[in-house]
């Protein structure tokens, strides 16, 4: 099997990111066991996404995906995700101002994916832009993580809304090492 990235160090940070991310998957799949249908199947929904984007990393990382076919497929479940859980189905938090802002930057995640997505010439999108797509996931992740964690009471469902708020963030993560990459690529072609 060929790898399509020629140094180690690339190919660690990818499997680093898919092992994270597919842990924190599988957390989340026994807390939706534990808790029950009822509490996590909305968790099911946004798991899916999840998988399939780390299956698509994993399937890019061996060749198996064109580098169109990833950025495509992979875009549209993130965006999808941040489109359910942040826009249409955002978490009631307790801090009003931190609430408007992740709403706020989720639309603007969702405008650069959908940018990214629909650009007939991605590679020439730049390093920058990459990486923005990936700082506004975590500065998202770091407010929901803080409303979560220091303004609203800590129960039996914390932990697993800490862990599902940086799933996303790993993935982006993995998008973007994948694409600064290829973007290298094209660049020393």
């Amino acid at each position: 099997m060929q790898i399509r990235f020629k140094k180690k160090t690339k190919v660690l940070d990818v499997g680093i990111t898919v092992i994270a991310g597919m842990l924190s998957v599988c957390f989340m799949l026994y807390g939706v066991s534990n808790f029950g249908l009822s509490e996590g199947a909305f968790e099911l929904i946004l798991d899916l996404f999840y998988i399939a984007c780390f299956v698509m990393i994993l399937m890019y990382l061996f060749n198996r995906l064109h580098p169109k076919q990833f950025n495509y497929w992979c875009t549209l479940c993130v965006g999808i995700t941040v489109l359910l859980r942040d826009i249409l189905f955002s978490p009631e938090l307790t801090s009003y101002p931190i609430r408007l802002t992740c709403l706020t930057l989720s639309v603007w995640l969702l405008l650069m994916l959908t940018y990214f997505y629909a650009r007939k010439e991605w590679e020439s999108y730049t390093k920058l832009n990459l990486w923005m797509i990936f700082i506004v996931d975590v500065v998202i992740a770091i407010l929901y993580h803080y409303d979560i964690s220091c303004l609203e009471h800590i129960d039996k469902y914390t932990n697993f809304l800490l862990t599902e708020i940086w799933i996303r963030p790993t993935i982006t993560y993995g998008l973007v090492a994948c694409f600064v990459t290829e973007a290298k690529m094209k660049e020393q072609t």
